[in-house]
């Protein structure tokens, strides 16, 4: 009996509730134990029910039919993981624990519950594995969904109309999308796995406690940011803990640091791929151009510096800029130095604007993509061109062959898409009684999935939980949103798409 996609995430949740179970069970927390431990059960009982009830009817609408499975693992399912966690806690409402599982799975990573202590480490467990599962749907789901229709910035290299399924190279996929789903299920989970677990081993050796290791690990890869410990301030790997996570950011960066699979043919060269060299621009740039600031400003008044808080500065700046542009969201511990050396109190606008640009396509970064502000770069450059030789040929590079002619045309739309987006929830957010500034930076935090950027994008931080329910619940909506983007939301809502 093959199962809808959905009820196969629905079950595979439930049997993970037994991992935070265990884990209490064993430290003899019997309350969070019981509370996960049930709710698994309760799932598990749930799925069978359903399953058995449709046995005898096959899925349908194919790809798309998988694209609305997708939204209700993001929308739906976080009311069923928000149970061990209400129960295991008891001093929270049920919505803000809804809250906080659509900001895990959505790899958001929104703190609802600023104070760690307030949680059990099991719970802390449950956090950082749902998010860690939610970055391990969108690595599937990238390749195996999202691809086939040319959405989440395939649009700009695919042949085909955004929305719209496209013939698939193999002639088993394309009669079968759930054998493409489950061909690719099983070569990317391993890898998945396997890079979390050679984050964490890194991490122990640098010194890091197991549990706050283990979430790190999970949430680097998930790029949620989700910490037990409030972040890189209560980790003990120090500057080696920093390094290690800095490097494993980079899988966020582009499809190509780990897998070929959505790469056009003779473009699986990492070194040529545009995503990585703009992302290692904009890494190496912004936290240059901080460093050179102070220098600049303060060169007639001291000539000379200590070389330790200008390594400080510059690393603070690195770690942190490469940590938003991926939308992981941590702040180095020298990030506090980065800004006293900048001279820039609370520098909110520029990490507002890495989370944006965001990561690669088919990653689990959020944001535009780097991508589609690449080929914006290109139609820019190429404009300018014009200006100077109005009947010019453009010369085509070996990087630039992954997007298509008019690619500039639909990354333009998307980034508008974007934007327009991003106004109608700062406009709702105002109507529900927000302040401009809280409205335009958890309308960037939620639409970009960089949760921790509420903490310190404003110049004070924002408590999520003195915020209204109809304002957490938009907020819940705009995560989704920016979970899956405007236009695979578009796509589930045009009729003719459901023809079959």
């Amino acid at each position: 009996m093959r199962l809808p996609l959905f009820l196969q995430v629905w079950g595979i949740a439930s049997l993970s509730m037994w991992v935070p179970a265990i884990h209490a069970e064993i430290r003899s927390v019997h309350e969070v134990s019981q509370a996960f431990f049930f709710s698994g059960m309760i799932g598990l009982v749930a799925v069978t029910a359903i399953a058995l009830a449709r046995a005898t009817q096959p899925p349908k609408h194919g790809t798309l039919g998988q694209l609305l499975a997708l939204l209700a693992t993001f929308a739906l399912l976080p009311v069923f993981l928000a149970l061990p966690l209400y129960d295991g806690l008891q001093t929270t409402s049920y919505l803000n624990a809804y809250f906080d599982m659509v900001s895990a799975v959505t790899t958001t990573g929104a703190n609802l519950f600023e104070d760690p202590t307030r949680l059990d480490p099991a719970l802390h467990l449950w956090r950082a594995q749902v998010g860690w599962m939610g970055g391990l749907v969108m690595w599937i789901a990238a390749s195996a969904i999202l691809a086939p229709l040319s959405l989440g910035g395939f649009e700009i290299t695919a042949r085909g109309q955004p929305g719209r399924a496209v013939a698939a190279p193999d002639l088993s996929a394309r009669a079968d999308p759930r054998r493409r789903l489950k061909r690719i299920t099983l070569t990317l989970t391993p890898v998945y796995v396997g890079l979390t677990l050679l984050a964490w081993v890194a991490l122990l050796i640098a010194g890091e406690d197991a549990l706050t290791g283990l979430c790190h690990a999970m949430s680097v890869m998930a790029t949620s940011g989700i910490s037990p410990v409030g972040g890189m301030e209560g980790s003990k790997a120090g500057l080696a803990g920093e390094m290690i996570l800095f490097l494993f950011m980079f899988f966020a960066l582009s499809r190509l640091t780990f897998s070929s699979d959505t790469s056009t043919t003779g473009q699986a060269k990492l070194d040529k791929d545009p995503e990585f060299r703009t992302g290692l621009l904009i890494i190496v740039t912004i936290p240059v151009l901080l460093v050179l600031r102070h220098w600049l400003a303060a060169l007639e008044v001291q000539p000379l510096a200590d070389p330790t808080l200008a390594f400080e500065g510059l690393w603070g700046g690195l770690f942190t800029v490469m940590s938003f542009l991926t939308t992981t969201g941590f702040a180095s511990v020298n990030w506090d130095e980065a800004q006293q050396w900048s001279g820039l109190g609370a520098p909110g606008l520029i990490l507002a604007g890495l989370a944006v640009i965001g990561g690669g396509v088919a990653t689990t970064a959020g944001g535009v993509k780097l991508l589609r502000v690449y080929a914006l770069y290109l139609n820019g450059l190429r404009e300018m061109e014009r200006l100077v030789y109005p009947n010019s040929v453009s010369s085509v590079g070996g990087g630039n062959r992954r997007i298509q002619k008019n690619g500039a045309f639909i990354a333009w739309v998307s980034f508008m898409m974007f934007a327009l987006t991003l106004t109608l929830v700062c406009v709702i957010l105002g109507a529900l009684g927000l302040s401009f500034d809280q409205a335009i930076v958890l309308s960037i935090a939620s639409l970009s999935t960089t949760g921790p950027l509420i903490q310190v994008a404003a110049d004070t931080p924002i408590h999520l939980a003195e915020l209204g329910g109809m304002a957490k619940l938009v907020l819940c909506a705009t995560m989704v949103l920016g979970r899956l983007e405007t236009l695979a939301i578009i796509a589930l809502i045009t009729p003719d798409l459901w023809r079959n």
